[in-house]
């Protein structure tokens, strides 16, 4: 039993079957709350954190069905299960079609409804403290998040590039039963295709020149654990095949091996594609799409939780300030202002970008709207506020009498370098997104600092 049971809102309208369930859940250690309605019930849920709803189906005058349908509205994460009889077997295939996690038929024994809680409930809020959500489609996310960890289902993660898919991938493995086994994630697009298979399902000694031993591939490094196939779109159409095989007999074979080996893994798979469009296009596998997308969550973008905004950038200032001896490092009050009132285009990783580099940029403890580059705000000279000489690379302090805009154009140049002229690379690495470097870059190009 947790230090923190879940709290179970029983909603029914006989009072005798009421007090009965709820001596049942006070007998068994659970935090109870009872209404004799519906109505009651989302008066108590719009004040209390509650971690499932137990309902009656026939209730007057809201029933089971009509409250599920609230609830779905207004508290989209929160699991209801629905009690029935069994004449009412239709309204619970209703009911399950409508959102409810699952039904018990009257009249059932205390084991079966704990069995059920157990089985269904989200965890205490106040003890998800691994994630920051402090927006309410954040808080809806994680939600589901903790409610899909508690069992095996595929998971398809989808949003923009930067959005954190694999931060709620990893969420989703720390919560579930598989949390002491290992998480494994390979990004689809950062290999190579001829290497790719090899990595995945590994290889036999002699299978191919260079293979002088055998070596066990990501599939089962995963074994009793998590696997994130991180931007699967990616895949060869040939590859995707092999794994829709291993996906559907959940054994894989390696590249030149003749024995197949079994698998007890999780699999989770992100993309920031419209993976339903690929698919019309041909481009990606309509089996395997339906293979992966068995329980689907869209991560939302930045911009579409700012509630989140401020915290992540001070998550982001104490996580790096602590790493680059800079720990008293706080924001201005208008530079937060700045930083919840831009669109956020890079999501998720353009903000710790950004915070990286005010860090930098920032003489003092105090990180103002100058040293955040957002929205025309590089324009202070860079000497104003430049660190201290012995914090700044060579390249930073060749730029000591440039401009904000000069290192910003620096910083660009060098990545795209880096990735040797691909403008994909650049966009992920710098936290933009792709309009935004095509600007820039014509820019450049107009003030000849940049040929293509």
């Amino acid at each position: 039993m947790s230090e923190n049971p879940p709290v179970i809102l029983v909603v029914e309208d006989d009072p005798n079957l009421r007090e009965a369930i709820g001596d049942t859940l006070e007998l068994a250690g659970r935090g109870a709350l009872l209404a004799s309605g519906g109505e009651e019930a989302l008066e108590i849920l719009a004040r209390e954190k509650v971690s499932i709803v137990v309902s009656d189906v026939r209730m007057m005058p809201m029933d089971g069905i009509a409250l599920l349908k609230a609830i779905r509205l207004r508290h989209p994460q929160l699991p209801v299960l629905l009690m029935t009889a069994y004449a009412e077997i239709d309204r619970a295939v209703e009911a399950m079609r409508s959102g409810a996690c699952d039904f018990l038929l009257k009249p059932f024994e205390p084991g079966a409804l704990l069995a059920q809680i157990d089985k269904y409930a989200l965890p205490d809020p106040q003890t998800v403290t691994d994630v920051i959500a402090h927006d309410p489609a954040s808080a809806n996310l994680f939600g589901i998040a903790a409610r899909v960890a508690q069992t095996d289902a595929t998971v398809l993660l989808t949003g923009e590039s930067g959005v954190g898919k694999e931060v709620v991938a990893r969420f989703i493995h720390r919560h579930s039963a598989r949390k002491n086994g290992p998480f494994v994630a390979i990004n689809c697009a950062a290999i190579p295709e001829t290497l790719l298979e090899a990595t995945l399902f590994g290889y036999e000694k002699g299978a191919f020149t260079g293979a002088q031993t055998a070596q066990a591939g990501k599939f089962e490094q995963a074994e009793d654990g998590t696997l994130l196939l991180d931007e699967v779109t990616e895949m060869t159409l040939a590859l995707q095949a092999k794994l829709l095989r291993v996906l559907q007999e959940r054994e894989v074979e390696r590249v030149g091996g003749k024995k197949p080996i079994a698998l007890n893994i999780r699999i989770i798979a992100t993309s920031n594609r419209d993976m339903a469009a690929a698919v019309s296009r041909g481009g990606f596998r309509e089996d395997l799409y339906y293979r992966l997308n068995v329980f689907p969550i869209l991560i939302p973008a930045l911009r579409q939780r700012p509630g989140d905004i401020v915290p992540l950038a001070r998550h982001f200032l104490q996580e790096q300030g602590t790493v680059m001896g800079r720990a008293g490092l706080a924001f201005s009050f208008s530079s937060e202002s700045l930083l919840a009132a831009h669109p956020w285009p890079g999501n998720v990783r353009e903000l710790e970008n950004v915070v990286q580099r005010a860090m930098i940029l920032a003489p003092g403890n105090v990180i103002g709207p100058e040293h955040l580059g957002l929205q025309g705000t590089y324009s202070q000279p860079l000497t104003d506020f430049v660190p201290p000489a012995e914090k700044l690379s060579e390249s930073e302090k060749r730029v000591d009498n440039g401009s904000m805009k000069d290192l910003e154009r620096e910083h660009i140049l060098k990545t795209l370098a880096e990735v040797g002229g691909s403008r994909k690379a650049a966009v992920e690495r710098l936290g933009i997104s792709e309009r935004t470097l095509r600007y820039k870059l014509k820019q450049y190009k107009e003030e000849g600092h940049f040929q293509e």
